[in-house]
This record gives C-alpha cells, structure tokens and sequence, in this order.
C-alpha cells in the first residue's frame, strides 16, 4: 500500500467513528468541512431529511479572486458561512470537521464562523 492510500483509509475510519454520533436535524444541521488542496467547502446539512441548507466555498467569486493564503480564503468562507447560515435563521450547528484534524485551514473556517455568529 502507498503512503496515500494509508492516508485517504484513516481519514475514511475517522470519519465513519465520527458520523456515529453526530447527526444533524433542521434545527441544528450538521457543518461538514471538505479540504482539497486547493479550495475548502462548507456545507450546513439536515441528516433527516437528507438536504443541504446552505454552501459556501472558496472557489466563489468573491473569494477565489482574491490573491491571499489558503487560511485567509478559510477565514472568509468561515465568515460567508456564518451569513448564509444566519440569512436561513440557523443560529447553532454540529461541527463535523470530517475526519480531518482541527488545526490549521479547518481551525481558521470554524473560528471565523463561531465570529460570524454561529454557535457549535
């Protein structure tokens, strides 16, 4: 096995033990983080009824245009988030950081969301 396919597996394994305990309704959905290299995406997510309520990532117009590190594009799609998210009248979520570790550009997208208002 490679290094990269060791790496997508326990990514994979986090995940699945994370996912057996959280679960998003209407009310507080579910934040899941997806990291590329690249760009980051953020979705708000009712499990029971299997919708996403509301998306943001740094590929959007406003962000990708702009010419700054991958963690300041974290922090806006943290802020974009958080006013989307509050446009739909959602004031709390379940942070899923999906299997990632929680530092770095997943850090700096949930603090900036918790600034934007959101509580988790």
């Amino acid at each position: 096995m490679s290094f990269k396919v060791d790496k997508e597996y326990r990514r994979l394994k986090i995940k699945q033990r994370v996912r057996k305990t959280i679960s998003g309704s209407a009310e507080r959905p579910r934040m899941t983080v997806f990291r590329s290299n690249k760009d980051i995406y953020v979705q708000l997510i009712d499990d029971l009824s299997g919708t996403t309520l509301a998306a943001a990532s740094s590929s959007t117009k406003g962000i990708a245009d702009q010419k700054v590190t991958k963690i300041e594009k974290s922090k806006l799609v943290g802020k974009l988030i958080a006013e989307r998210a509050l446009e739909s009248g959602i004031l709390s979520v379940v942070f899923d950081r999906n299997g990632y570790l929680y530092h770095g550009r997943v850090k700096a997208l949930a603090d900036a969301a918790r600034e934007g208002g959101i509580k988790f």
